[in-house]
């Protein structure tokens, strides 16, 4: 049985509604980001980089949420929530992935912590505004991918859907959010009838009705 140590509506979302649409067998463990569990010694001792999520099975520890969402894709291949190898979509499926944690992710986490990249009350002020842009930029490119598409990759749903719908509700206080794009919209809506998506969020304690 896998083992999902996760904390609600934060990285571990995408792997969470992962091992609902595989039907898999697998327990939540909770860690209590607001009393710095990820920081414990015992966390530690599973994740040495103190983040959420953690995925176990048997003797295999796995960090890093897209890591974990890649993973559990492929060691269930008749699900086909990754292109198998030699279909030509595998190879942009692996390029979004990497997009999604390395470059919205990533704006996305210097917008939601300044304080980790400055000291001044005014610095952190000016990195929030540019981060808008920045991920206004990304969301546009996304918003673009989507035109005529259900799902991000060959018009299939996939792990970069659960990805990208997980980063979008993060997304969603942004001056522009994601249901400010006629593609992201209508995506995001088509998503949030997904079963697995709407199974997560229960558990999760996120409301739908934005996207419904």
């Amino acid at each position: 049985m896998y083992q999902l140590y996760y904390y609600p509506l934060n990285a571990s979302m995408a792997p969470h509604m992962i091992l609902e649409a595989l039907q898999v067998d697998y327990r939540l463990i909770k860690v209590d980001r607001k009393n710095q569990e990820q920081k414990s010694k015992e966390y530690l001792a599973l994740n040495p980089a103190g983040r959420i999520p953690t995925l176990v099975k048997g003797e295999l520890i796995l960090c890093e949420s897209a890591a974990i969402c890649l993973h559990l894709g492929e060691m269930h291949p008749e699900v086909k929530l990754i292109p198998e190898i030699g279909d030509k979509s595998r190879a942009l499926h692996t390029q979004w992935l990497m997009y999604l944690t390395n470059t919205l992710q990533a704006e996305l986490m210097v917008y939601f912590y300044p304080e980790k990249h400055c000291q001044s009350e005014k610095t952190r002020a000016e990195i929030v505004t540019a981060q808008q842009e920045l991920i206004h930029q990304s969301l546009s490119l996304l918003d673009e991918q989507l035109v005529n598409k259900d799902y991000l990759i060959a018009n299939k749903i996939s792990v970069c859907d659960y990805y990208l719908f997980m980063l979008l509700i993060w997304a969603d206080e942004l001056e522009q959010p994601p249901l400010s794009f006629i593609h992201l919209e209508r995506y995001l809506r088509c998503m949030a009838k997904n079963s697995a998506v709407i199974t997560v969020c229960q558990k999760e304690n996120l409301s739908l009705v934005d996207y419904q």
